[in-house]
């Protein structure tokens, strides 16, 4: 039996996917919270195989939620069920340690598979959220890395970051777009700030035009 904690902010989506998982053979419910600080109280009283996590919550969100769970909760697997399926969101939550990430969307088979691969150690993923993470892992984002060596001693990465910049993106859109953490895009854009000596964004995003680091 699959003991699962259902986690969302809103009441009529938690009490439907309770209902709804309560319909399988194989899945008890054992609760349903409302945000993450409820999820991992009702994980000291009363463990789950899995936790169906919801992101965007009050209080403690999905992904702050899930690094939490995967850190004081080892035997706890977390599945995201979300609305949202942005590259940046994806990333979050996989580098938080989430074992399966659906869209809402999902039917109730979907679910079902998804929580069964999760408590056997396995990752399942939607159609959408899929199709971004081959896209990422072939490298088919937006062609912001230079043809040639970067110029003015910049790495790799941080040429791809101040294309990025040139882009129109935020540092939390780049660190989506680039599966890092935001703390890493400003190490990155401070780095190469000093390296070709700008001082803010409309002067990198300058350089970056007149270099071709954004074609």
């Amino acid at each position: 039996m699959i003991r699962v904690l259902v986690v969302d902010d809103q009441q009529v989506m938690r009490e439907g996917l309770a209902a709804l998982l309560g319909l399988l053979e194989d899945v008890r419910v054992l609760g349903i919270a409302a945000d993450g600080a409820q999820a991992l109280e009702a994980l000291e009283k009363d463990p789950a195989d899995v936790v169906l996590m919801d992101l965007r919550m009050p209080v403690l969100d999905g992904v702050e939620a899930t690094r939490r769970i995967v850190a004081e909760h080892p035997g706890t697997a977390v599945v995201v069920l979300t609305t949202y399926a942005d590259d940046e969101s994806i990333g979050n939550a996989l580098r938080a340690g989430a074992r399966g990430y659906l869209t809402k969307d999902a039917g109730r088979a979907e679910i079902a598979a998804a929580l069964r691969s999760a408590v056997a150690g396995q990752s399942t993923f939607g159609p959408e959220v899929s199709g971004r993470l081959v896209a990422a892992a072939f490298g088919e984002r937006r062609p912001v890395r230079p043809k040639t060596a970067p110029p003015d001693g910049l790495t790799a990465r941080e040429a791809e970051v101040l294309g990025l910049i040139a882009t129109g993106l935020s540092n939390a859109e780049i660190a989506g777009e680039l599966f890092i953490g935001e703390a890493g895009v400003k190490t990155h854009i401070n780095n190469a700030y000093a390296k070709i000596g700008v001082r803010n964004r409309a002067e990198a995003v300058r350089y970056a035009l007149a270099h071709r680091l954004a074609e």
